[in-house]
């Protein structure tokens, strides 16, 4: 088997990025290419945790205006992730994968509740762990339920996979003369304001010392290539900055 830079990984899907090139839903073109890419790595002997969000589904209140309140609309949000927790669990075992789905919010009838040595236990039996429901918790995005989950697994690196190749001083997207990071620390991005993860789940990473690499999921390869250590995307820890 290959050196592997990361034995457990911590991965960390956004709702939207499901969407694909529809307005609403699953591409399951997406999907298919998400569980392709996690099964490869899983090969290698990668233990593989994932955070997956539910912006494809349910946005939350801010862009709504049916008059639900905050607590209720982050409750369908948690529910919008086992939704996709659940997808991608099936995509994943028709191709051979061993998957467990866990939720923060007890539904036994689809999945196991989260228990921390449960979690761990199968992450050493070579099952991918999909984690729902966020924390449980209202007020609390789905960026700040993947750092506190890799946390507790004991997670060697945070891997968040977008449709960007990496962290930017502005949203290239808009500005094609935005600058990219290679690498970056927690402090700069706090200080820069920089829209990698929330404020919250910034700060508990910088606190427990755990990286972030930030890297184009869509591109075939690119989740091997980052557990195997190569140069992809931005990575985040205690550094000075440094730009391409």
């Amino acid at each position: 088997m290959p050196e592997l830079k990361y034995k457990r990984v911590l991965l960390k899907l956004s709702g939207e990025s499901l969407l694909g090139n529809q307005d609403y839903g699953i591409d399951s073109h997406v999907l298919t290419h998400y569980a392709e890419e996690i099964r490869e790595a899983q090969k290698l002997g990668v233990e593989v945790g994932i955070v997956i969000g539910g912006g494809n589904i349910y946005r939350g209140i801010e862009n709504s205006s049916d008059g639900i309140d905050k607590v209720t609309g982050d409750h369908m949000g948690m529910l919008a992730t086992v939704i996709n927790a659940l997808a991608l669990q099936s995509a994943l075992e028709h191709r051979g994968v061993k998957t467990r789905c866990l939720t923060a919010i007890n539904m036994e009838k689809v999945a196991e509740p989260f228990i921390r040595r449960r979690a761990i236990r199968h992450l050493e039996k070579g099952r991918v762990v999909i984690f729902a429901a966020g924390t449980g918790n209202p007020y609390f995005t789905t960026d700040t339920a993947a750092v506190l989950r890799a946390i507790e697994i004991e997670a060697n690196v945070i891997l968040k996979g977008t449709r960007v190749d990496g962290i930017y001083d502005s949203d290239p997207e808009k500005n094609a003369g935005a600058v990219q990071f290679s690498e970056i620390s927690y402090t700069d991005i706090i200080k820069k304001n920089l829209r990698v993860m929330d404020l919250t789940a910034i700060t508990l990473s910088k606190e427990n010392k755990l990286p972030l690499v930030v890297f184009n999921m869509n591109i075939k390869g690119n989740l091997k290539r980052v557990v195997m250590g190569e140069r992809v995307g931005s990575k985040v820890a205690d550094i000075p900055i440094t730009v391409h």
